[in-house]
């Protein structure tokens, strides 16, 4: 009991960290391009988690086996995630963004259905629970259903959600065999690893606009680099860190169920820091999106296992 206890405290942490990134990317994202940005924050994480895991795992030595299943969940849960997303994000409304995340419990259960095949009754209540915060985050977001993106924007959307899941499913099994920290360090360098042709490709276009008429960098400030180590110790470091905890103890559903707080997180952040005002709807949204994980977290326990 008391390990599921922390297991939900890790994940409130990982969603209130997450849901407030989003101001964090809208500031720093006007001084670095995003894949830029995605490598920095992620190279913060690196350093922070490898004095962590040389306090707590020093004598943890990476081995051939893990290869596959950890430079595979850094490259779709950090790597590919931010690229479909980032590019999604500027050809798609935020509102209709957010609701395209929000299936990622809706397809986590499908997968984990066809591959564990775990029987109906086990489902029903996380499939309920899903399909009701996939609507409260439509809420929460205002969405119009009406398609107002392009077709690329969608596709770009699905791929996040495709590599979120996948980094899911691929980190799930490490946890028989290896600690958090030995886990979470090894994916975060895979994915800065990652994130660096996308940089380079992204240096080499800034350069190309400064010899033209402006260019793609910004000298930060103080204040700029402050949110860039918001995100690379306290999203990127942290926030995985905690969301592999969630995931061992949880399981993948219900753990991935938990991401739709974070508009929730960002609305109401938005609401007592920035002055935003919520509608009724906005509200019964976040009650319908915590009633989802609710009945997710009410389903028998042996749903949440591998």
């Amino acid at each position: 009991m008391v390990k599921r206890q922390k297991a939900l405290a890790a994940i409130i942490v990982c969603v209130l960290f997450w849901g407030f990134s989003f101001v964090s990317i809208k500031i720093t994202i006007e001084v670095f391009p995003p894949m830029t940005l995605g490598a920095l924050r992620f190279a913060l994480a690196v350093i922070f988690l490898f004095f962590i895991k040389r306090k707590l795992a020093p004598n943890e030595k990476i081995s051939r086996e893990d290869i596959p299943l950890l430079a595979g969940a850094g490259l779709t849960g950090v790597t590919l995630y931010f690229f479909f997303e980032n590019n999604g994000v500027s050809l798609v409304p935020a509102s209709e963004a957010s609701i395209i995340i929000a299936a990622i419990p809706v397809i986590t259960l499908i997968v984990e259905t066809l591959v564990k095949k775990p029987g109906l009754k086990t489902m029903i209540l996380p499939g309920l629970g899903a399909l009701l915060s996939l609507a409260g985050v439509g809420l929460v977001a205002g969405v119009s259903f009406v398609l107002s993106g392009t077709a690329l924007g969608y596709v770009y959307m699905a791929g996040a959600c495709v590599s979120w899941v996948s980094y899911c499913f691929l980190t799930r099994p490490l946890f028989v065999r290896r600690s958090r920290i030995f886990i979470v360090f090894w994916q975060s360098l895979a994915g800065f690893l990652g994130f660096l042709p996308f940089s380079l490709y992204e240096a080499f276009l800034g350069k190309a606009a400064f010899l033209g008429e402006g260019t793609l960098w910004h000298m930060p400030g103080l204040y700029v680099w402050g949110h860039v180590i918001f995100l690379g110790i306290c999203c990127s470091a942290l926030g995985y860190w905690f969301y592999a905890l969630a995931l061992e103890v949880l399981g993948v559903a219900t753990s991935s169920l938990f991401i739709n707080f974070i508009p929730v997180v960002s609305a109401i952040g938005g609401y007592f820091i920035l002055g935003d005002r919520l509608k009724p709807l906005q509200w019964l949204g976040a009650a319908l999106v915590l009633a989802g994980v609710y009945l997710a977290l009410a389903a028998p326990r042996k749903s949440w296992k591998k």
